[in-house]
């Protein structure tokens, strides 16, 4: 009998090593003083480079049938460690975020991301199914999706849970109305409009629009009830937003999204890391100011440039031209998922490969917009670049398993 031949995705891989190999140099850039060590962040990341290359190497020669029969084994163990950090777990920055296993750190939500979509993508290819098409099916999903969202939230870590939000485009992608979109959006930016202005104006504003669009339907009657029962949400949804956002977040939380928003302009103190990150991509120009010659980076401006504020190395050592190229190159990782995702047979491939899209697309967007100062400083890393070896091992993970579902499934 013939063996068969697998074809693996050697475009994936490549951008794989240069995003390891981009990282490093940068990490190495920050962390570097006199002489070599492992000891230091560069050398502990090399380390975990290894660690990683054992794993990719590792799922790669796995079988198919391995990844859809651990997808809920592997859910459960995440999960399971995700809510035992929330209560034993180690205190960083305010959040109980980390396990301690023979004086390492494991960050359990980063692998809770990986088990997360490769049960979603088993359980919507499973129900071969319009996602809409009943409501337990749509709650099933979202109960997944929210599992680690809740547990995360509960170690004090808004914005590792952001993440998994990102999930639910998965489900639009399955079949979910686009309505559910608009609505998501509207939440939002209600959400926002409700810190920037009196609640009085808010709730004018809302009646303005309702008190439209029950005029435009007033010759429908079967309307009537539901417009009245949106406004009514509409109100109550912006009255809470405003109560939890005066009561229920902390002074440095708050502090944070009014940096963002313009409210608060304290470039020495909440809004340090921000102003002094784009100081240093200014400072970059065009093409950069060269390999371990930034300023920035050499005096140590920027708290945590190793990791959350990793973008504004680049910018200053590599400049405009090196920025732009490294999201070009991330473009070029998602737009290859989602392209070969889309040429699959195998539902189950498909999904998992747009769930692993959302998750880097969100934390490519979430990284860069709170170190460019558009979006708050909420701890989020750039996949394969930053600092840590639980996010690095969690995103090669997430990538190589699809590679290797890729290289043995028949496409269309």
């Amino acid at each position: 009998m013939e063996q068969k031949k697998y074809k693996i995705d050697v475009i994936l891989v490549l951008l794989f090593l240069l995003f390891v190999g981009f990282g490093w140099l940068n990490i190495f850039s920050t962390t570097y003083t006199d002489g070599f060590s492992l000891s230091a962040n560069y050398g502990r990341q090399l380390i975990w480079i290894c660690i990683s290359g054992l794993a990719a190497l590792f799922l790669i020669l796995l079988n198919s049938q391995f990844f859809r029969n651990a997808t809920m084994p592997l859910y459960i163990i995440t999960m399971v460690l995700v809510g035992l950090a929330a209560f034993v777990g180690k205190k960083t920055n305010g959040a109980s975020s980390w396990l301690m296993v023979g004086g390492f750190g494991i960050q359990p939500a980063e692998f809770g991301k990986y088990a997360t979509c490769l049960l979603l993508a088993r359980y919507l290819s499973d129900i071969k199914t319009h996602i809409a098409a009943t409501a337990k099916q749509l709650w099933t999903a979202v109960i997944i999706i929210c599992i680690p969202i809740l547990l995360i939230v509960l170690q004090n870590d808004v914005g590792s849970a952001l993440p998994f939000v990102f999930l639910v485009l998965v489900l639009y992608r399955e079949g979910l109305t686009g309505w559910v979109l608009t609505i998501g959006i509207t939440l939002i930016v209600l959400l926002i409009l409700s810190i920037l202005i009196p609640q009085w104006i808010i709730i004018l504003i809302i009646t303005a629009v309702f008190g439209w669009i029950y005029w435009k339907q007033h010759k429908h009657r079967k309307y009537r009830a539901g417009i009245i029962t949106a406004y009514c949400i509409a109100v109550l949804y912006a009255v809470c937003v405003h109560g939890l956002y005066e009561h229920a977040l902390k002074p440095y939380q708050k502090a944070r999204i009014e940096v963002v928003l313009g409210l608060n302009h304290d470039t020495k103190g909440i809004g340090y890391n921000v102003n002094q990150s784009k100081i240093a991509i200014g400072s970059g120009g065009l093409f950069g100011q060269g390999f371990m010659k930034g300023t920035q980076t050499t005096m140590n401006f920027v708290p945590e440039q190793s990791t959350d504020f990793i973008f504004c190395t680049i910018g200053e050592e590599w400049g405009f031209v090196g920025s732009a190229l490294l999201l070009l190159l991330y473009a070029w990782l998602i737009y290859r998922i989602i392209n070969r995702s889309e040429m699959q047979r195998d539902p189950f491939i498909r999904i998992y490969g747009y769930c692993i899209s959302c998750i880097f697309f969100s934390h490519l967007m979430i990284n860069i917009g709170m170190t460019l100062g558009l979006l708050p400083v909420i701890g989020i890393p750039l996949p394969f670049i930053s600092y840590g070896g639980s996010s690095l091992i969690a995103y090669t993970c997430m990538l190589f398993t699809y590679i290797s579902l890729d290289s043995k499934a028949n496409s269309w």
